[in-house]
């Protein structure tokens, strides 16, 4: 009798799964390649399929192809972390149709851009808040080739941030302030400059961006200054504009975004409530990124690290059952 008894309970819990997934039905996530996205959108799956039941499922995508593709095709369901404002025509002309929508906010702070000082230097030196105000202090930031002169330490060409750089450098004068750019040839070039000043506990100014791991690792401070829409479309992120004026990045929104095909279900209203209260900070998602780089984990990694060890960020994303049952599939 027991023998016949463990299949009978066997098939109940298969067909409970199967009526559980059946409800929720399938879900394609876009996994972008950069850490944050990575693991967001694997975040995203495990605690759709552990905690609602729904077979998710991730695709390799890009930001461009990827919402070119949801809104002409309806596939992927979902982007978990995207900008939609650098995304132009594209976005604009799709959400204007109805064929694509934001149903979460991805980072509640943003991904910003800017120039970056240590910590340890804005500590040192409270009245150093603005562009201005460092490029009064070149002494400050030593180029590492020439410490006669302060460097402004960019990333590699081709990246949009290296081409603002160089346009701000230029608005603003920097060799006549005393400074140099300091070019890297990768990204890769870019981090080791940084991290090798910062262990060194030199002074140095830099392109960067948020959220990153390296930022968590070696905190910086982001210098200020104004933002202006129009200077930015008409030269700031224009390599060959002969006369850029001072200008600089704004934060930029990373939100959830879906494509009409899926939002116009009618069995996902829990999936949309998930979606709806889901974001991370740059703090937070800085810590997985940083658990990432130091064990050279992927997004699968990450998002399975950060559910065992961060609980009291996402169980308030979901009700309790759901928490329990993703704990759970840990």
């Amino acid at each position: 009798m027991r023998r016949l008894l463990f299949p009978a309970v066997a098939l109940g819990a298969l067909l409970s799964a199967g009526a559980a997934n059946a409800a929720c039905g399938d879900i394609t996530l876009a996994v972008f390649s950069w850490q944050s996205a990575e693991a967001m959108s694997n975040v995203d799956q495990f605690i759709l399929k552990n905690g609602y039941g729904c077979n998710a499922t991730t695709v390799a995508g890009d930001t461009v192809p990827t919402i070119t593709a949801m809104i002409e095709k309806g596939q992927p369901d979902i982007s978990s972390e995207s900008t939609p404002s650098l995304l132009g025509d594209v976005y604009t002309k799709g959400a204007a149709e109805g064929r694509i929508s934001q149903i979460g906010t991805a980072i509640s702070d943003g991904q910003v851009s800017g120039w970056y000082i240590p910590k340890y230097v804005a500590d040192a030196h409270p009245d150093i808040k603005t562009v201005d105000d460092a490029m009064k202090h070149p002494e400050l930031f030593p180029a590492p080739e020439d410490p006669s002169k302060g460097g402004v330490i960019q990333g590699p060409q081709g990246w949009g941030d290296t081409v603002v750089t160089a346009q701000l450098y230029k608005a603003i004068e920097g060799d006549k302030k005393g400074f140099e750019l300091v070019p890297t040839g990768s990204a890769a070039a870019l981090d080791g400059v940084i991290s090798k000043a910062y262990e060194q506990k030199q002074g140095f100014l830099a392109q960067y961006w948020a959220p990153t791991s390296l930022l968590v690792k070696y905190p910086m401070v982001r210098l200020e200054m104004a933002h202006d829409d129009a200077e930015w479309a008409r030269c700031t992120s224009k390599q060959d504009c002969p006369d850029p004026k001072p200008n600089y990045w704004k934060q930029a929104e990373m939100v959830t975004l879906a494509s009409s095909k899926f939002t116009s279900r009618g069995d996902v209203g829990p999936v949309k409530d998930y979606f709806a209260k889901r974001s991370w900070t740059q703090a937070e998602v800085g810590k997985v990124m940083l658990w990432m780089t130091d064990n050279q984990a992927n997004g699968e990694d990450g998002a399975k690290w950060f559910i065992k060890n961060m609980p009291e960020v996402w169980t308030k994303w979901v009700p309790a059952d759901v928490a329990e049952k993703v704990k759970a599939a840990l």
